[in-house]
């Protein structure tokens, strides 16, 4: 394939390089048959010579025939070059048919129904191309194209920048234009019979859309995939939509029943029973009380404060009603890829989605459903991008208190940052997650092991969703560093700390506060003078 599209490549160089050596000939020819100097030339009769007058006739006609033959020569030779050129452009043309390639159309505009046809072919060349019906091996961690997510009002974005933000809204009026004729194209398709069911059909309007999720391959198109509500609590209806740099296409429209599909959350845990009380307090409303198709797996390390743990567990289950938990206890120093990987291989139940969680994110319900949305066994991963809050003291340093937890959870440029740089928080299904091969358990202590996990998934024929969810968020909490890391170990921690804190501007605000200080104490100074 590569040496026929090498070929094809090198026909039009071959051309060119036949009408430049046609034009050198030409020129030498007509170096050649330019009439001679006048040292050369007949020689003039004399003045004073008696057949002056007959003399100079034969001269000119001389000059006259030689002329005219020069222009008869040229003519002749910018013929042949015309026909050489058309023989050429028409070898070029039968090479081009004989071995195609779907980046060149063959539009032949005499027949509009074969243009037609061709043209379709083409944009469906662009489908099987892009990424929509199944993953493609990648190289690194960033060849990975990221989604960008959208509801109805907001488009939640990564390339943010610093004069961006991560909530688009209003929505830019070109994006806004185009999502609204997405999101209206799926909803005809729903509302168009399928000519099967004899039931009066559901009419489906905009307010059932839930959310969607799209990116552009800038060689390809822009891949959408949009969820609606369903006919039952728990259901929903799933339209892929492809527009290949032209017609948006209809790829796909099926039904997604997730009525039945359990998630179970694997934390790994070492201490921190504060902050494992903080999370099991959104565990109970998220997961038990409002989504209910749930199991918890903690793998806690060690014996240090497993007590207090087991007993924050205990008793929400307790009060909850809730026994989809299991808690495993490993004599051995923390390592979050072992704890992930134990946890995963213990459930013996069916197929279950993997999240793979920390004791320091906050979910919504709305993000279990994602979750379940965007895996499919032997198909897909998820690889959401969290939100990730900054120091609540320097954010709300200036107010008289700091507000409450539920508050805090609004994605906004002075509140935190899209953590596009973690891989640790993902959904997979278990059998994905075995046949990948699981965690490198040689990977000790923190950071690493998740993206080794999200390289092996990369390098696999399943497809990455990655993309920015409204619905996960990691709770600032000061990190500590410890000596025992390996230094691209330590290294990553300190840039990870370094990018909690707070925004440019606000960390701006604190360097510069003495100067900021000083400034107002003159300005006051100043107006009592005054």
């Amino acid at each position: 394939m590569m040496l026929r599209r090498g070929f094809i490549l090198f026909l039009p160089r071959l051309v060119g390089l036949l009408v430049v050596a046609c034009c050198s000939m030409s020129i030498v020819y007509m170096l050649a048959c330019t009439p001679k100097g006048d040292n050369q030339q007949l020689a003039l009769p004399r003045v004073h010579s008696p057949t002056m007058k007959e003399g100079y006739e034969a001269v000119l006609q001389e000059r006259e025939e030689q002329h005219r033959n020069y222009i008869i020569s040229l003519k002749k030779q910018i013929a042949q070059l015309k026909a050489e050129l058309q023989g050429r452009t028409e070898q070029l043309k039968n090479m081009q048919n004989q071995y195609p390639d779907s980046l060149d159309i063959q539009l032949d505009h005499s027949k509009p129904e074969k243009a037609q046809a061709n043209l379709l072919a083409f944009l469906r060349s662009q489908v099987d191309k892009a990424e929509v019906h199944s993953g493609v091996k990648l190289s690194t961690e960033y060849a990975a194209v990221p989604f960008e997510s959208f509801t109805l009002q907001k488009v939640y974005q990564l390339e943010t920048g610093l004069t961006r933000h991560p909530e688009e809204k209003p929505v830019r009026k070109d994006k806004r234009d185009e999502l609204i004729e997405v999101i209206e194209l799926a909803v005809g398709s729903l509302n168009k019979p399928d000519g099967v069911s004899k039931a009066k059909p559901r009419v489906y309007t905009a307010s059932d859309f839930v959310e969607g999720i799209y990116r552009t391959e800038k060689n390809k198109g822009t891949l959408y995939e949009l969820t609606f509500k369903g006919d039952a609590k728990h259901q929903f209806k799933k339209i892929v939509l492809f527009r290949p740099f032209g017609p948006v296409m209809k790829v796909k429209n099926e039904n997604v029943n997730m009525a039945d599909t359990l998630i179970n959350v694997i934390v790994p845990l070492a201490k921190r029973a504060s902050k494992f009380r903080q999370f099991m307090q959104n565990f109970r409303e998220m997961g038990i009380q409002q989504d209910g198709r749930i199991h918890l797996t903690v793998v806690y390390f060690g014996k240090e404060q497993m007590n207090e743990v087991k007993s924050i567990l205990e008793n929400t289950s307790k009060s909850a009603n809730f026994k989809n938990f299991t808690f495993i206890q490993l004599n051995e120093e923390f390592s979050r890829g072992k704890g992930l990987d134990v946890g995963a291989r213990f459930w013996k139940g069916n197929n279950v989605v993997l999240f793979f969680c920390d004791v320091d994110i906050y979910f919504t319900a709305e993000f279990l459903n994602s979750c379940r949305l965007n895996t499919q066994p032997g198909k897909k991963v998820f690889y959401p991008v969290l939100f990730s809050q900054y120091n609540p003291s320097i954010i709300y340093g200036h107010h008289d208190s700091i507000p409450s937890l539920e508050q805090q959870l609004i994605i906004k440029k002075e509140t935190g940052f899209w953590r596009d740089f973690g891989f640790g928080m993902t959904c997979q299904y278990r059998s994905d997650f075995i046949n990948i091969g699981g965690f490198d358990l040689d990977i000790k202590g923190w950071g690493g092991e998740d993206v080794h996990l999200y390289r092996k998934y990369l390098h696999s024929n399943l497809m990455v969703i990655r993309t920015p969810v409204r619905g996960l968020f990691h709770l600032w909490h000061e990190k500590q560093c410890l000596d025992e890391l390996t230094p691209e170990q330590y290294k990553m921690c300190m840039q990870s700390k370094a990018m909690n804190e707070a925004s440019h501007g606000q960390l701006g605000m604190l360097v510069f506060k003495q100067e900021i200080e000083t400034h107002l104490h003159r300005q006051k100074l100043s107006s009592k003078k005054t």
